[in-house]
């Protein structure tokens, strides 16, 4: 028998350290070359590295949550190879995870039963969230991952099953005391900020620490673009149909030369505004893990239906962790939208190092004045924020009314200058 450390790989840009998100394994367990190990963590992305060799996990450098340096010891394994091995540092990496079932698992002993699961109970943060959602116990579900991990195909087989379905909520006042008051609730829930989370908090409290935004909004006839875009899917297929925003982009694309200084990143270190020609805009995706902004890279050389396509293929990207790095990063404006939670007014944070953010609220049919008549028209806010080092007020204001006119006046998205 043989020690071997497999050593917390670079996971790429200049990266030196990594989170541990979650564990795949566990001390004692016997796994195969190329297994699922773990889930690492960088700025960008949440990675999956898997097994270099066949052997017994005899220790984990540490918890899910914990911080860990490029080069030190993760994983060490007891092999059938003689002498004692450490593993380089660029160790397996699979890439950032996919929402497809994982490996299938090379632990020896089968999973746990769930009727007699008694330790810590392993699945991923997306798995977890998913059952608590459901209301399901996840120590009552049997895991056929590495050391009885949870998988996504384990969760639902057993929210498909009658006997592990969770149990429905008792309807509304059953079990109230006599007074009709209900008893008071002192349960308190510890959740580990980790992972892409995490990244999300700092990446949010850095932005709004040393930007000093600006917002402004700004309502929107769109009655003449509603009607484009209900023309436009009549022919298109449902899962095509036009949203908002590749006409917002199109017509983004379109205002953004007049205002160099709105489609620019500020590079703190150099104390210099990079304006950029080209326009890769980033569009806030609600995923799993929390939001993620991919990116449509050239916004400026493609087709209103390039746009559509583009922004539903990467923000599924992100929706299901198959993103690459570089279709997360790299965006020079973001436009971000809830869709029909988008309420009346909202304040954007910018997305660093970026210096403006594009914000639509709901679209909703008002009793306008128009030409001294009252008329019902469909309404929309743009709420945006803006980097007020950088952009003046008045910018900013006219950036947005130069936008506005141009999703008021929908065949100008259209028409060259």
């Amino acid at each position: 028998m043989s020690r071997y450390a497999f050593k917390v790989p670079d996971l790429g840009e200049g990266t030196v350290t990594s989170e541990i998100v979650a564990w795949r394994i566990a001390v004692g367990d016997v796994v195969q070359e190329d297994a699922p190990l773990a889930e690492l963590s960088t700025d960008k992305a949440v990675v999956e590295v898997s097994s270099p060799v066949t052997g017994r996990v005899v220790a984990l450098a540490g918890q899910p949550g914990d911080t860990v340096a490029v080069g030190s010891e993760l994983v060490v394994f007891e092999t059938e190879a003689e002498g004692e091995v450490a593993s380089p540092v660029a160790g397996p990496v699979a890439g950032p995870v996919a929402g497809k079932p994982a490996p299938t698992s090379s632990v020896t002993a089968p999973a746990t039963p769930a009727a007699a699961r008694t330790g810590r109970v392993m699945a991923s943060p997306a798995t977890r969230r998913r059952a608590k959602e459901a209301g399901l116990d996840l120590a009552t579900v049997a895991g056929s991952g590495p050391g009885g991990r949870i998988e996504k195909r384990d969760l639902e087989a057993a929210l498909a099953s009658p006997a592990t379905a969770p149990v429905p909520a008792a309807p509304v006042g059953a079990g109230l005391p006599a007074t009709g008051l209900a008893t008071p609730r002192t349960a308190i829930e510890e959740i580990k900020v980790i992972g892409v989370r995490r990244v999300i908090a700092q990446r949010m409290a850095e932005a709004k620490r040393t930007i000093p935004h600006f917002s402004y909004v700004e309502e929107v006839d769109v009655t003449a673009l509603e009607a484009l875009r209900v023309h436009l899917n009549k022919s298109r297929p449902r899962d095509e149909a036009y949203t908002y925003l590749p006409f917002v982009i199109a017509a983004l694309v379109r205002v953004l030369p007049q205002f160099p200084q709105c489609n620019a990143h500020y590079d703190a270190e150099r104390n210099v505004l990079l304006r950029h020609a080209g326009v890769h805009v980033g569009v806030a995706t609600q995923t799993p893990d929390g939001l993620k902004v991919p990116v449509v890279r050239h916004a400026e050389a493609r087709t209103l239906s390039g746009l559509a396509a583009e922004v539903r293929r990467v923000s599924g990207a992100a929706r299901n962790n198959t993103a690459k790095r570089e279709e997360l990063s790299g965006s020079t404006i973001t436009v971000t939208s809830l869709g029909k939670l988008g309420g009346i007014v909202s304040t954007p944070v910018i997305n660093l190092p970026e210096v403006a953010i594009i914000g639509l609220n709901k679209a909703v049919e008002r009793p306008m004045v128009v030409d001294g008549a009252v008329v019902v028209r469909r309404m929309m806010n743009l709420s945006s924020s803006f980097d007020h080092r950088f952009v003046d007020g008045f910018d900013a204001a006219a950036m947005v009314q130069a936008l506005k006119e141009r999703l008021e006046n929908p065949a100008t998205i259209f028409m060259a200058d």
